[in-house]
């Protein structure tokens, strides 16, 4: 029985099975029995109501157990600040070496007293790094940020001195914690001075490149930002960093900071031609377009002969509506940069304009030079259409699909060519031709399975998109297809197939979000459009649908979010997106006029 009465837990199990004043009787009892007993104090705290009882009972515990942390830090959370501040001066004097105790003291106290608690908990406990950060955070927050850097630099000193190991991963998770907290310059000085501790020197750009990704997935930004900066120190010279710091910037920072960093970049880099044109885009789209015109200049004067460049040059003309601009440019592109691409634009240009002779014959030239160039075959095949010419344009499609039989694109140019002009026969063979020259491409045999469906063939649609299924079972395209091409009742079931063979494929994800949304599973088609829009952004039909499905069922602040995350993303692809968004000039800058303008022709009669 004996043995009983020195045990806790027994104790604290029959205070638990009593009633209020009860209990307080069993815990008093308890006490008597076991004066040290921590456990039993803040048992007896936490059974009083009135604040001043428990303030009593957590004073008299402390009479008992005066090194007791736990103890400390109850009583203390019960006072003001005033009395608090005093009672952690005796805190820390009977537990020297409790961290906790130390810090809080040093946020109760003035800057000057904060000094002076740091430096004697720094003494007490020569080997923990809170002690240092927190100093450096008090004298960042006093506005003696210069300070910071030495407080740090000598931490790591110290703590090596008291054989500390420094553990270069805590330190970046306690710079994170600095970060969040707004502690920027001491999160700053606390990664500069571990990003390099421990590793091998031909694994610090992969280790810190990892670094940074890692704090932007835990929203530590400005602890990203430190570790590019050191990066970009040590590999000046290496276009890849650059690289990954400006898109940092570009989807964290703002447009100054970014071009901050693209003009040190371009310094470093100068034969970099992305980073060249990512600053110009960045002045273009704010407006600024003699700033991203000189900017070109520069990025000539760097790379003389860059296609890209040119047709950036370019392209920035034509959409300032400079067209005389833009044709110089693309002649002295021709003469001393000529590629495929640069006669491309060149006929483009004046195709836009309507000067179609000039067009065609800038296209003749070109197919003298690039006769295996798909594009240039399709732009004259779409000229000639476009004049009503539609033997000349069979006439083009064809001569590309000698030159270039594994295009797609011509393939099904011709083929709407044909039945366009009703000869469906021949439209239909041209497909089939395609297949047996393009094997397992679902994009031939999706066209097929639509010229059929357009012809009201539903039942050879059907019994071709079995056969386009077990030649392309892996196409998500084929799948989002199939599904809306069962009656309604079978939608369902071939969801679940699709989902089986294309868990992750987004055509597939939007076409069971559309799914839900025309069975008016409101909550489930929102979800579903969600990841759509998470696994590929770039999908601008998706953002496109997404939206229009918000317009019908969500709240202003849910279209609007929508509005903001797809102009964020800057989607390219997609078979409504691009037909809208190429034909519009400076469409980066109109991207919210084009998802409404696509939203509005996608009909939910699915």
């Amino acid at each position: 029985m004996e043995h009983l009465l020195e045990s806790e837990d027994v104790w604290l199990e029959a205070a638990r099975l009593q009633p209020g004043d009860t209990a307080k009787a069993v815990v008093a009892q308890a006490i008597c029995h076991l004066p040290q007993s921590v456990r039993i104090y803040i048992r007896a705290a936490e059974l009083e109501t009135d604040l001043r009882a428990k303030k009593r009972v957590l004073r008299k515990a402390l009479e008992h157990v005066p090194n007791s942390v736990r103890l400390w830090k109850a009583a203390v959370e019960l006072e003001e600040p005033e009395d608090a501040r005093i009672m952690l001066s005796r805190a820390v004097e009977c537990c020297p070496t409790s961290v906790e105790l130390w810090l809080a003291l040093a946020r109760l106290e003035t800057y000057e007293n904060a000094r002076k608690v740091l430096n004697k908990a720094r003494e007490n406990i020569p080997t923990d790094r809170h002690i240092w950060i927190t100093a450096a955070k008090l004298e960042e927050a006093n506005g003696n940020t210069q300070m910071v850097e030495k407080i740090i630099d000598r931490a790591i000193t110290s703590l090596r001195a008291n054989g500390v190991e420094i553990n270069r991963e805590q330190w970046i998770q306690d710079a994170e914690e600095c970060d969040k907290a707004g502690s920027v310059v001491t999160c700053q000085a606390v990664v500069r001075a571990v990003i390099g501790i421990g590793i091998e020197e031909e694994d610090r750009k992969h280790t810190w490149m990892e670094d940074a990704d890692s704090c932007v997935s835990h929203g530590a930004l400005e602890c990203a930002r430190a570790i590019y900066a050191h990066a970009l120190q040590v590999f000046p010279s290496k276009k890849s960093v650059w690289l990954r710091a400006a898109y940092f910037e570009k989807n964290h920072g703002t447009r100054e900071s970014l071009e901050t960093l693209l003009q040190r970049a371009v310094a470093h880099c100068p034969k970099a031609e992305v980073l060249w044109l990512m600053g110009a885009k960045s002045k273009w789209l704010a407006g600024d377009v003699p700033a991203a015109r000189s900017i070109l200049a520069l990025a000539f004067q760097a790379n003389p002969n860059s296609e890209e460049i040119w047709l950036a040059a370019v392209k920035l003309e034509s959409e300032n509506n400079e067209y005389e601009r833009a044709r110089r440019l693309l002649a002295k592109a021709r003469s001393s940069a000529a590629t495929a691409r640069v006669f491309m634009k060149s006929v483009r240009l004046e195709w836009v304009l309507g000067n179609i002779e000039a067009a065609l014959e800038l296209c003749e030239e070109a197919l003298g030079h690039y006769e295996d160039f798909p594009k240039l075959w399709m732009m004259k095949g779409q000229i000639e259409e476009q004049q009503e010419q539609t033997e000349k344009a069979r006439e083009a499609y064809n001569l590309g699909l000698k030159k270039c039989p594994h295009s797609v694109s011509l393939w099904l140019l011709l083929s709407r060519l044909e039945e366009n002009v009703g000869q469906l026969t021949r439209a239909r063979a041209i497909l089939e031709k395609s297949r047996l020259k393009n094997p397992r491409v679902p994009e031939l045999w999706l066209e097929s399975v639509r010229l059929e469906y357009r012809a009201g063939l539903k039942n050879i649609a059907n019994t071709l998109m079995a056969k386009a299924l077990q030649e392309c079972p892996n196409s998500g395209i084929l799948w989002a297809e199939a599904i809306f091409l069962e009656a309604r009742p079978q939608r369902k079931t071939k969801s679940v197939d699709a989902l089986k063979k294309c868990e992750h494929d987004p055509h597939v994800l939007l076409a069971v979000a559309k799914l839900f949304w025309s069975e008016r599973k409101i909550s489930k088609a929102r979800d579903w459009f969600h990841r759509t829009v998470k696994i590929d952004s770039d999908l601008g039909d998706a953002w496109a649908t997404f939206y229009k499905f918000e317009l019908q069922h969500g709240t202003e602040e849910q279209q609007e979010e929508i509005r903001k995350r797809c102009e964020n993303a800057e989607p390219r692809h997609g078979e409504l997106w691009c037909a809208v968004s190429k034909d519009i000039k400076n469409w980066q800058n109109k991207l919210g006029e084009i998802l409404t303008f696509v939203a509005s022709k996608i009909k939910n009669t699915f």
